[in-house]
């Protein structure tokens, strides 16, 4: 449903809002191996999330990602909807460019349920949330080797 950009970016807001309160700044490369995502890619898809205040940066060599206080409180639809944008809580489960209530596909009214169920948990569960989560080690964003 959401694409690897958005899986990306869920994880680098998060990790970077993981680290706020230490007054660090993160460089792209180290976001990059923390997420365990290219370091290229990640770069862009911090841009984004720069562009749409999730998460702040700062340039110069004292600079980097950071996320201040009041980014912490947003839900994580927000990184959903600047990196993918919500049709993908509209879109049809089977790919058809023409599946609704009236002309539905055949996984219509499951598929449906499921993105709104997605949706709802995504607008329902914060950044902080998250990121409390990985300083407390009960969650991770990085594959186990």
């Amino acid at each position: 449903m959401i694409s690897k950009a958005c899986k990306y970016g869920i994880r680098a807001a998060v990790y970077v809002a993981s680290k706020s309160g230490e007054g660090i700044k993160l460089n792209v490369k180290h976001i990059a191996v923390e997420v365990d995502a290219p370091e290229a890619f990640t770069a862009k898809i911090l841009q984004v999330l720069n562009k749409h205040r999730i998460i702040t940066s700062l340039k110069g060599p004292y600079g980097g990602f950071y996320v201040e206080d009041y980014q912490l409180e947003q839900p994580v639809i927000n990184i959903v909807n600047a990196i993918d944008g919500m049709a993908v809580f509209r879109e049809c489960g089977l790919g058809l460019s023409r599946c609704s209530e009236t002309h539905p596909c055949p996984m219509h009214d499951r598929f449906k349920a499921a993105r709104e169920s997605l949706r709802d948990v995504f607008q329902q569960t914060t950044i902080r949330h998250l990121a409390q989560e990985l300083k407390e080690g009960t969650s991770f964003i990085k594959n186990i080797p």
